[in-house]
């Protein structure tokens, strides 16, 4: 099966690595739909992207925490594209504070979209996915820097780590590959917003290349995990300029 014959679904597909990696992955010849939350504006902007350089795009909304609208997110690439081969779970919410601060609130969003929409699309993914399928779920590297006020959020990621290693191996024999990417600081919205300049460069600093990751650093490795990375499966990859 080439590029040209897969279809991949990409949740967040409008958000800061969403949208690079839904028109990566079109370049490289897959369908893509781009799912979106509630920002349709945005979403459309993607498709006309992908459109306008010879791709093929459909947006689709969903509740990612909602297992009815994620069956139905996997319905419209199945009836707009005829399948499902590749399912890139970028959608997240990133609340910061300590731990004895965080309202309850905002760690139950944070549970509902990180790990509940991650393990919704997984789950729907091991009953879709055709043979030479890829899932490829997120998590973070701040897991391994343990930063202050980042307790729920890295909890959340955390499950979604062990959840791709485990799926990995309940998936034997299906030919289907089960990863996880977790990229340091990247300057995205989601890691811009709410910092200062200041903190912004220290986090820079930190990596021995001496800058924040761009979407693009991200994106050549879902790429490759979407696509020739056969052999690589049940792996929890760092994409961080080599923060420790």
């Amino acid at each position: 099966m080439t590029a040209l014959d897969r279809v991949a679904i990409v949740t967040g597909g409008s958000g800061g690595i969403g949208r690079p990696t839904a028109e990566r992955l079109a370049a490289d010849g897959m369908a893509v739909v781009v799912h979106y939350s509630g920002n349709v504006e945005r979403a459309s902007e993607v498709v006309e992207s992908i459109s306008g350089a010879g791709g093929r795009a459909v947006a689709a909304s969903a509740d990612i925490g909602d297992e009815h609208e994620v069956a139905a997110l996997f319905d419209t690439a199945e009836k707009e594209f005829g399948a499902v081969d590749v399912v890139v779970n970028t959608a997240g919410i990133m609340l910061l504070s300590p731990l004895a601060e965080t309202p309850l609130e905002s760690f139950d969003r944070m549970v509902r979209t990180n790990l509940r929409g991650t393990y919704l699309a997984c789950q729907e993914a091991t009953r879709r996915l055709r043979k030479g399928g890829a899932i490829i779920n997120f998590s973070s590297s701040v897991l391994g820097l343990a930063l202050p006020t980042y307790t729920a959020y890295a909890a959340t990621k955390g499950a979604v780590e062990a959840m791709t290693l485990i799926l990995a191996k309940e998936l034997r024999g299906r030919d289907v590959t089960v990863n996880t990417v977790a990229p340091g600081p990247t300057a995205t919205p989601l890691f811009l917003d709410g910092k200062s300049q200041d903190q912004i460069d220290q986090m820079a600093s930190m990596a021995p290349l001496e800058r924040l990751g761009e979407p693009s650093d991200v994106v050549t490795l879902v790429a490759f995990l979407a696509g020739p990375a056969r052999w690589v499966n049940g792996q929890v990859l760092r994409v961080n300029g080599g923060v420790v």
